[in-house]
């Protein structure tokens, strides 16, 4: 995709493993250069309890909006960078309609809508019905139905089959292998 240098685009920048989030502020510090650094942000079950996990969307990369013929060398050489994402010797541009659709998309499904974040809270969704298996504990292996959610304190009631009735069990989320479900 050929391109003004001399304009503002958007490229898409390899950065250091684990390092996008260092590599995105250390570029908002340059000026001229805008930086679109999506992450998610979930609760996950540790051997210390449930803790709160941030990672990027794109593990390993970012975008990053400058002029070219400018900004190339100062974004190449910015601390947690690793480089452009180069076809050869071309540094394709990241369509910019592309980017507004990625942005719109994470402030709509954001905690916080008004503010410019760029963190994604992601939950759980279970619902009455779904087939769950049960991942840890004294029932681990068996798979049941789930008969009621309590989002509130994160636990389901799971309906399973053991010595020779129907038992409603009480478990938390971070308990059951969710079921897979397309993308909306």
């Amino acid at each position: 995709m050929s391109h003004d240098s001399d304009q503002p685009a958007w490229y898409c920048a390899r950065t250091q493993t684990k390092r996008e989030h260092i590599a995105a502020e250390h570029l908002r510090g340059l000026e001229g250069v805008e930086v679109f650094c999506p992450r998610l942000r979930y609760r996950k079950a540790t051997r210390r309890g449930k803790i709160w996990w941030v990672e990027p969307l794109f593990p390993g990369y970012l975008l990053v909006r400058f002029r070219i013929s400018q900004m190339e060398r100062a974004v190449t050489f910015s601390q947690g960078i690793r480089g452009l994402v180069k076809f050869g010797r071309e540094i394709p541009t990241v369509p910019g309609a592309l980017v507004e659709s990625l942005r719109q998309e994470v402030r709509l499904r954001s905690q916080n809508p008004d503010q410019a974040s760029e963190i994604l809270d992601v939950s759980p969704i279970v619902e009455i019905g779904d087939e769950v298996e049960i991942a840890s504990g004294p029932f681990q292996g068996m798979r049941g139905p789930v008969v009621e959610v309590l989002s509130a304190t994160e636990r389901v009631k799971i309906l399973l089959e053991f010595l020779g009735q129907k038992h409603a069990v009480d478990l938390d989320f971070f308990s059951i292998v969710l079921p897979r479900r397309p993308l909306p």
